[in-house]
């Protein structure tokens, strides 16, 4: 990112976040004409507001819904699907934007005052951090943005007898609402697993649902999954905030409150202990990267669909150019989490044609998850031989190939996995047309970190008070 736009970014964030809303426009519609920003003076009239939290009743159903249309690939159940990916951009806008922006701009809001024409269809969110009070509407932007309801369908896919359970949970952090997958083979006689889900931006826990298809893979394999949802008063565009420093620590910010969400369910439902999982797509992966960096004592695995590296970004500016290049790359150890020093195992999915979020960015997280001794060519602390990587090419049947890179430990367990979906852009791989931001053409995402999820074998992990 050149001078100019960071510097011309930078002087917009402080002015939004102070409220000064007009200035902030001017000065972001300045940074893509390639104009500089004028300092403004200090006005300290912003305001922030609370948290909210809801609490809903019980979702069943009593069978799928008509337009689930239930099939069986592998030994996972899964919707038969349609394309649904982020359209590409048109033919010769990318012209008319600055070689260094980002493809992405979610940081702004859909309400911004005046127009900012050229910005193209489609761009999924992954950043905001802005006021929620920026009157109007962009005019020149066109309907690829989805808006709070705009490409979110009505109720989730709820297998039969399952139920979808809405909750809520408050802590010293603050509080959020989360959805509850319960599966009708649930009978809390019998520990089962936990999987918490986290969504990207402009997504809710109903969408994620419906485009991962995670409740029928849950029915399935029996086991618990939530999706803890994000406060548009947290965030203009519902996106996770893993670029704040205040978001990226154990014991504060989100982090402490998608645990605390996590501890709730465990406490109230019969979950196996070392068998509670956190997975997500886009600024969601990125908040699942964290958790697994901050709470490794309480999640065994964590899966990252298009996301970044914890530590990635500081705030907005660092961002968006982690998001195009990739984020400054940090060994796990000289990250900041304040969580116990302990690798989880990890798989990383990426589209090798993600223009939101930069391909690049899934090789800096594995590199933020791998721990010397667990490096191939190194030994244990057994001084067992660490096997090198396996690599397999594979084809989804009139889809997109893919590369599996799969690293395993001395003992064979498989530690990091990397698939990166050759065409496949920023959407989740093998989703469901029923939710927004998904590819059916790639391999199926949900039922590859479920697998990877079941093989781990976790000894017994440090206490989660």
């Amino acid at each position: 990112m050149s001078n100019l736009l960071q510097d011309s970014m930078s002087e917009a964030t402080r002015l939004m976040n102070e409220g000064r809303l007009a200035e902030a426009t001017a000065a972001i519609q300045r940074a893509l004409g390639g104009t500089s920003a004028p300092m403004a003076s200090e006005d300290k009239s912003g305001t922030e507001g609370p948290v909210e939290t809801v609490d809903r009743v019980l979702e069943r159903a009593g069978r799928p819904p008509e337009n689930a249309n239930l099939g069986r690939k592998g030994d996972a159940l899964r919707s038969s699907r349609h394309y649904r990916a982020v359209p590409r951009l048109p033919d010769g806008l990318t012209n008319s934007l600055p070689t260094d922006l980002p493809n992405l701009l979610h940081g702004l809001p859909s309400s911004l005052p005046g127009g900012l024409s050229g910005l193209p269809d489609g761009l999924p969110g992954l950043l905001d951090g802005l006021p929620n009070s920026m009157p109007n509407v962009l005019p020149g932007l066109p309907d690829g943005l989805p808006g709070q309801t705009k490409g979110v369908p009505g109720p989730a896919v709820v297998p039969a007898g399952g139920q979808f359970v809405e909750r809520s949970y408050a802590g010293p952090a603050g509080g959020r609402s989360y959805k509850l997958y319960v599966p009708s083979g649930y009978t809390g006689q019998e520990a089962v697993p936990l999987v918490v889900m986290l969504h990207g931006c402009t997504q809710n826990p109903n969408d994620f649902a419906a485009g991962t298809s995670m409740n029928v893979l849950a029915e399935e394999h029996t086991f618990l999954v939530a999706y803890p949802a994000q406060a548009q008063n947290a965030n203009m565009q519902k996106c996770w905030n893993w670029f704040k420093a205040s978001d990226q620590q154990r014991g504060q910010g989100e982090p402490a409150i998608i645990a605390g969400i996590t501890r709730q369910v465990v406490e109230e439902y019969s979950i196996a202990d070392g068998r509670v999982y956190v997975a997500g797509m886009s600024a969601g992966g990125a908040m699942a990267a964290i958790m697994g960096a901050t709470y490794p004592d309480l999640y065994a695995a964590v899966g990252v669909h298009s996301g970044l590296a914890p530590g990635a970004a500081q705030d907005l500016v660092s961002a968006l150019s982690a998001m195009q290049g990739g984020g400054a790359s940090k060994p796990h150890q000289d990250a900041p989490s304040g969580g116990p020093e302990v690798s989880v195992p990890v798989i990383v999915f990426h589209g090798d044609r993600d223009t939101t979020v930069h391909p690049r960015n899934a090789e800096q997280l594995l590199a933020y998850y791998r721990t010397a001794d667990a490096a191939p060519g190194s030994r244990n602390a057994v001084g067992k031989p660490v096997p090198p990587i396996a690599v397999r090419n594979g084809q989804v049947p009139n889809g997109h190939a893919y590369t599996r890179a799969t690293q395993r430990d001395a003992e064979g367990r498989p530690i990091m996995e990397q698939w990166t979906v050759h065409g496949l852009a920023h959407a989740w791989s093998g989703g469901s047309s029923a939710g927004s931001y998904t590819d059916t053409k790639g391999p199926d995402a949900s039922a590859e970190m479920v697998r990877f999820f079941d093989q781990q074998h976790p000894t017994e992990r440090p206490s989660t008070n």
